[in-house]
């Protein structure tokens, strides 16, 4: 994976390139050049802060010369009217990099405050509550990102780094076991290295089954990590109290995922799951609310 500060600077440029193109028309009109001041970036609803470094590198890609100045830090909380940035520097710098930066902002406090409010509601420290691989095109490191500062956990990044043996794959092979064996072999294999570049013993293994009779044949196989997708609670309360008497299973985890929400992922935690993984986490949070005004007198 590419470095941190290059995927926030590929972000950004591909923002601002959306945003901007040849020139902001209305800002290169009425805004002498050597303009300058100072704006804030002040709440106007109340969540998890996340993005302020992603703000900065935005601005500071339209012009090196601008300052920003963090006033609170990513995972903080934040209330309406609460000053969370000053921006100094030219006015029409400021007012280009303006709206793609709050942008950014809004969505990823919008994820990271969504986020915070699933693991409340869950009110169950033993329980992970997870991302999904539902995020946005080309926005997935820092949509993940503001996940972990709501204080959620990731799941895999891509297809590339954990396994994930789901019902086409097993469709498409004829059972778990014949799945499980082929991805085994894959992993041990010198074609694997020779892609992937990393220790086998890196890449976990978890199956999704539809029922018992697919459980205990993935319990049997050995497998570590489970999904149990789209079931009732009481249906997951079951198979919890099955792979726990299961002789290979009090050590497996035990992942829940499928229209979980605010309403009742408390009841999903209760099962006795170890991870609740959450897709409306970074396809459907609703983005929190920011604005910038420019100050006459700082």
């Amino acid at each position: 994976m590419p470095s941190r500060e290059k995927i926030l600077r590929q972000q950004v440029t591909g923002a601002l390139q959306e945003d901007v193109g040849a020139g902001d028309v209305t800002s290169l009109a009425t805004i002498p050049d050597d303009l300058t001041g100072v704006a804030e970036i002040i709440a106007k609803s109340e969540g998890i802060i996340c993005g302020l470094p992603l703000c900065e590198v935005t601005f500071l890609t339209v012009d090196p010369k601008i300052e920003f100045q963090m006033l609170i830090g990513d995972g903080q909380p934040f209330v309406p009217g609460d000053r969370v940035a000053l921006v100094s520097g030219g006015y029409r710098s400021i007012m280009i990099a303006e709206r793609t930066a709050l942008n950014l902002l809004m969505h990823l406090s919008g994820i990271s405050t969504m986020t915070h409010k699933m693991v409340e509601a869950a009110g169950n420290d033993k329980v992970k509550i997870l991302d999904t691989r539902k995020t946005t095109p080309g926005m997935r490191y820092i949509e993940k990102y503001a996940v972990a500062t709501g204080g959620g956990e990731n799941h895999r990044y891509g297809l590339y780094d954990m396994v994930l043996i789901k019902d086409n794959h097993i469709d498409a092979v004829g059972s778990i076991t014949e799945a499980v064996k082929r991805v085994r072999d894959f992993l041990a294999s010198e074609k694997y290295l020779k892609i992937f570049h990393t220790d086998p013993a890196s890449c976990d293994i978890e199956v999704e089954v539809e029922d018992t009779d697919q459980l205990k044949e993935a319990l049997d196989c050995g497998v570590k990590r489970i999904l149990l997708d789209n079931k009732s609670s009481e249906h997951i309360t079951d198979m919890v109290r099955l792979t726990r008497e299961h002789p290979e299973g009090s050590d497996v985890k035990l992942e829940a995922s499928g229209n979980v929400t605010l309403e009742t992922v408390r009841e999903i935690a209760a099962t006795g799951v170890d991870y609740i993984s959450v897709g409306s986490l970074t396809h459907s949070a609703p983005a929190s609310d920011f604005s910038l005004k420019l100050l006459d007198d700082e």
